[in-house]
């Protein structure tokens, strides 16, 4: 049944009958602004009013609702958006208010800069017209003091009472306190009782135990009026993570730029820096190490795996980044065999909470989790590569005794049933059912949409398995220790059991299956995971060709980028979070591993995808989209729950850019190779700001593809033209 409703310009419309209740709440339109660990949720026009909206800090919301608009007369929104990643602007007209003309004169101007642990929104009111005005402008502000994990539930949470104070309003809950201060102060403050969702004035307004604060304002010709209101929050129980110093924010991408033929590459690379400086959190144990949340809003913390592909993607703008989260995850690797939090010794942690989770669904994991099977080999990975890029050699050397311990997880607990293969089950019933990146509960599956039964071996987690243990070796042996002819036979012994084991053939031929089962045997769905065999050692030559090959398909390039499941397989689902979605880091690593292996036309198609759905999403590519693709669409449609900005989708943009470069770095051995494969479509291109150890370079390619390097020695860089076009 519709019910008819007026609309926000105040016509009559019809709209569909309210969600029930206990529904993931939507993002797509949602406008986030963020400073980790703080962040505002708001509508496109600025409101704070509804569904996930809020200021949050931590994993704590502070406000759910900060609605400003001007009474008796309609409020029309008519601009409104980030300008930055932690400042945001929008602008309302004040229909009716000293207009001579069918010109708007009022309008209301709402700024809003976030902070670690404060949001600050300036209210500016201007009156252009000839005629002086009353404006009654009523601010309605609540608060619930939710935890993010009832949010994105959907579960309600009812408002807490606020107290009165002579400037603003203050909740708390003992523990967590939120405080709403404004000046000027208002002229006047009151309690609304909850009441029904309505519309006033053209301003949506939810449900509430909210209070009204207003103000009465005369305006003559050309006059302004401003009013500040702070939110702030003081946490007795302390976050998970405090926030980064703004000099160690701004360092993060410090000097880089990007200019090339194709300026939506360019418009996502810096969108992407920016994102990414507002994204970094410090470890409270050691302030010097920062690293990147997962995401925004639903994961702004520390995670294993996701912290450490957005640290590996960003190794060209410098190893501080890389340094910072090998030392913070290092701090806290496992020691001892818990099985309720899944620790064993040697191992990556999952993730880090403030509470830990606990949904409605039987998931719930404790405030420090190691759910995840592929963290522990990536971290190795990360160790050795941000020693090619540059990490000092003595940082390298104190995590080496971690390295060690990580690598005899995999070969002890990685491999718990001794078949020489890294597998996962959720020994606690509570946690993750799936430990890799696709870690949702239907993410792993047969080709005719049958479900995988635990224990579970990833076909990527042999593969970042395969190369820990390569790149441990060289480690090893540079710095003197023992072990790197073991680890180079255990490599080698996994490749030869991947190859009479993964490998499964329709009637397009022979391809890796996503993983095997509890019963040993290829669970033969095609997925995007195999792009991520590509550049680490485990396949052939002839391998990787079969590999490039299902990668430029049609059933997984969907034109924006690649499908996460193969769009002919049972289950294929373009909005399944893991079935059939894009996820740009996901597309990111298989171009690299196409760059890296020589498929130029293929990392070339998928970057351009990339670079197209980046386009449609101004800049800030999100966590995952619609695995619909071009064939249907102009443009990609949104997940609607997404996390936007998501560290690894927005350091995805360094990633592409590295591979369209062919970047390979031999810090210790004082080398730098440029290969410009997949430049084609970007030329001329210039990329500064990058760093090997500690010397900027620049690269710059003409438009005939020939490369420059500029910032390093001459001997110590190996260039190659791009390939004829």
């Amino acid at each position: 049944m519709e019910t008819t409703v007026k609309t926000h310009d105040g016509t009559g419309g019809t709209s569909a009958p309210a969600a029930p209740a206990e529904l993931q709440p939507f993002l797509h339109d949602a406008c986030i602004t963020l400073c980790a660990p703080s962040m505002a949720v708001s509508r496109p026009d600025g409101q704070i009013s509804e569904g996930p909206d809020g200021f949050y800090h931590g994993d704590r919301r502070a406000l759910s609702m900060l609605v400003a608009f001007a009474e008796d007369v309609p409020n029309a929104s008519i601009s409104g958006g980030p300008d930055s990643a932690d400042r945001a602007s929008f602008r309302t007209v004040l229909r009716g208010l000293a207009e001579h003309s069918p010109d708007p004169a009022v309008t209301l101007e709402r700024r809003r800069v976030v902070e670690p642990g404060r949001s600050v929104e300036t209210l500016t009111l201007h009156n252009a017209g000839l005629t002086s005005v009353h404006i009654r402008l009523t601010l309605r502000a609540a608060s619930d003091l939710a935890s993010l994990e009832a949010i994105k539930s959907g579960r309600p949470v009812p408002d807490v009472a606020p107290r009165i104070e002579p400037d603003g309003l203050t909740w708390s809950d003992g523990e967590f306190t939120a405080r709403l201060a404004c000046t000027p102060a208002p002229d006047g403050a009151e309690l609304g009782p909850a009441e029904a969702a309505e519309l006033r004035y053209g301003v949506e307004l939810g449900p509430a135990e909210a209070a009204e604060l207003r103000y009465g304002v005369e305006l003559g010709p050309g006059e302004r009026w401003q009013a500040t209101l702070r939110c702030t929050v003081d946490d007795a129980k302390g976050d998970a993570f405090s926030p980064a110093a703004p000099a160690a924010r701004e360092a993060l991408a410090a000097g880089a730029a990007l200019t090339t033929a194709d300026h939506a590459l360019d418009h996502w690379f810096a969108r992407s820096c920016s994102d990414l400086g507002s994204l970094l959190l410090a470890d409270p144990l050691e302030r010097g190490d920062t690293f990147l949340a997962a995401g925004a809003p639903w994961f702004l913390t520390l995670f294993g795996r996701d912290s450490i592909w957005a640290a590996r993607m960003l190794l060209p703008l410098g190893t501080s980044l890389a340094a910072g989260t090998l030392r913070t995850l290092a701090r806290r690797q496992g020691t001892a065999v818990d099985p309720a939090t899944e620790e064993q010794p040697g191992k990556i942690l999952h993730e880090i909470r403030r509470d830990g989770l606990h949904f409605g669904d039987g998931l719930s994991v404790p405030p420090c989790y190691y759910g995840t099977v592929d963290a522990t080999p990536l971290w190795v990975t990360l160790l050795y590569e941000a020693w090619c890029w540059g990490m000092p050699p003595e940082d390298v050397e104190l995590l080496l005794p971690h390295a060690e311990s990580a690598l005899a997880w995999m070969d002890e607990y990685g491999d718990a049933d001794g078949d020489g293969f890294l597998e996962y089950v959720d020994s606690t019933g509570r946690g993750l059912a799936n430990q890799g990146w696709k870690d949702s509960g239907d993410a792993v599956r047969r080709r005719d949409g049958s479900l995988a039964e635990p224990p579970v071996a990833l076909c990527e987690v042999q593969a970042y398995a395969h190369e820990a243990a390569l790149s441990a070796a060289r480690l090893l042996r540079h710095f003197g220790r023992p072990g790197a002819d073991r680890w180079e036979e255990w490599a080698h012994r996994l490749k030869l059991r991947f190859r009479e084991r993964f490998w499964v053939e329709d009637a397009a031929g022979p391809y890796p299956a996503i993983a095997l089962g509890r019963d040993k045997q290829p669970l033969d769905a095609l997925t995007s995971n195999i792009g991520h065999l590509l550049g680490t050692g485990l396949l052939d030559e002839e391998e990787s060709r079969l590999v490039a090959e299902r990668l430029a398909g049609p059933d997984l390039d969907s034109g924006f980028g690649l499908r996460t499941l193969a769009a002919d397989s049972g289950g294929f689902s373009p909005l399944g979070y893991h079935i059939g979605t894009v996820w740009p880091h996901d597309t990111a690593i298989a171009v690299q591993g196409l760059a890296r292996e020589g498929h130029h036309a293929a990392a070339a198609s998928l970057s351009a995808g990339l670079v197209r759905a980046a386009a449609a999403f101004d800049g800030r590519l999100p966590e995952l989209f619609a695995g619909h693709g071009s064939g249907t669409d102009t443009r990609p449609a949104p997940y609607p729950a997404a996390c936007r900005p998501q560290a690894w989708a927005a350091a995805s943009a360094v990633t592409v850019l590295q591979s369209v470069l062919g970047l390979r770095a031999d810090a210790p051995g004082g080398r730098l190779t440029v290969r410009p494969g997949t430049a084609a479509g970007y030329l001329p291109l210039r990329a500064s700001g990058l760093r090997l150890g500690e010397r900027e370079f620049e690269v710059a390619v003409d438009a005939e593809g020939t490369p420059r390097v500029t910032g390093l020695p001459g001997e110590s860089v190996t260039v190659e033209a791009a390939p004829e076009r």
